[in-house]
């Protein structure tokens, strides 16, 4: 698990840095640097996202823009699914939902501001800082729906269901999504609708499979707050995107901090704090206990960073809102991932026929979205 970790970290490092030199033309491309050549256009923009390099022997693999952003998304939905297992995990532990909430972000901010420094430069983070004091408002907002409200839910449910349905709950924001875009003005095929019922449908039979596993108390308690949860999110993504490509509603924020989506994050992440701080006030829980604090760091590494900065990056290089919702599709992943974690570390039952079914489904819309767009172009 750790090699694979530090692969991924590896080739987050490699765009990170491949994306930032060639925004300012400095990268030189001979035959020892190990990126491939990569298509610049007039402005000096680098298009990597167009291509998914698989570096081995000398030979490169590229595939079209939208199974990219399929591939990055189940990357991400792989991540993501580290936080329904830790937060259950927590859960059981006595460990209380708040703080499994706030730490997470105290992490991510801490980390953030490392890796800033560490690949960007010192005065990186200070750059960040004042892009969000120019527009805190905005922040300040957007952080607190996208990043408060959505994971403060999702650690309250882990207090009352399982890991499996919060994940399959939390599936409901690839039809929030589409509503959310129809609200910003948005307008994408009509077929995308049936594609993403089509991953719902699937998530819904991993759910009805395990139905008689739960209670009806933690159907509602688990259920219902991710029901919220699943608008939160993709309200507070879709504000930084409007506000990145212009909305006469929201401030002009047409800076190049946001096309890296390290930044992004960090901005929400502050954003979020006074959320946070107002939470634990009200609520005032006990003190955390080590295992929470380790725990809760984990979830900050795998989820906060790897996670939402691997989704942010794939939903920044959509192009249509069609490969937005794609993109928030390839979530579905999650389901398929924390069954397998559950399984694996809390000795979590093997999914029946219709689990397996379920699963089919999800996978089966995924390819839906892939082909369509294939035709469409």
């Amino acid at each position: 698990m750790i090699p694979v970790l530090l692969m991924c970290l590896c080739r987050l490092s490699i765009l990170w840095k491949a994306e930032t030199l060639f925004l300012g033309g400095h990268l030189p491309m001979n035959e020892k640097n190990i990126l491939p050549k990569i298509k610049v256009d007039k402005e000096n923009e680098i298009r990597i996202y167009n291509h998914l390099c698989f570096i081995g022997r000398g030979n490169i693999l590229k595939l079209p823009h939208m199974i990219v952003l399929i591939l990055i998304g189940l990357l991400s939905g792989l991540f993501f699914s580290s936080t329904f297992i830790l937060n259950r995990v927590m859960s059981l532990e006595g460990g209380h939902w708040v703080w499994s909430a706030c730490l997470r972000y105290a992490y991510m901010i801490l980390f953030l501001i490392v890796l800033l420094s560490l690949f960007q430069g010192i005065k990186a983070p200070w750059h960040v800082f004042r892009l969000f004091l120019k527009h805190w408002k905005f922040w300040i907002i957007t952080g607190s729906i996208g990043f408060g409200g959505f994971y403060s839910l999702l650690c309250f449910s882990a207090d009352h269901a399982p890991g499996w349905v919060i994940a399959t709950t939390w599936q409901l924001t690839i039809i929030a999504t589409l509503v959310v875009l129809i609200c910003f003005g948005r307008s994408f095929p009509k077929k995308t609708w049936f594609f993403s019922f089509i991953v719902l449908s699937g998530v819904l039979m991993v759910n009805l499979s395990h139905v008689e596993m739960s209670t009806v108390k933690e159907l509602l308690m688990g259920g219902f707050p991710v029901l919220i949860a699943a608008f939160c999110y993709p309200i507070g993504n879709q504000l930084v995107w409007e506000a990145k490509n212009g909305n006469k509603y929201l401030p002009n924020i047409e800076n190049p901090l946001l096309e890296n989506p390290f930044n992004k994050v960090l901005l929400l992440s502050l954003g979020s704090v006074p959320f946070w701080l107002i939470l634990v006030a009200i609520k005032t829980p006990p003190l955390p206990s080590k295992g929470q604090l380790i725990n809760t760091a984990l979830v900050a590494l795998f989820s906060g960073i790897f996670a939402t900065s691997l989704f942010l990056f794939a939903r920044n290089k959509s192009k249509r809102a069609s490969e937005l919702a794609a993109v928030d599709a390839t979530q579905s992943s999650e389901v398929i991932f924390a069954m397998i974690g559950e399984i694996l570390i809390l000795n979590s039952s093997l999914p029946n026929s219709i689990a397996l079914a379920g699963i089919f489904l999800v996978f089966t819309g995924l390819a839906l979205f892939i082909s369509f767009q294939e035709v469409v172009n």
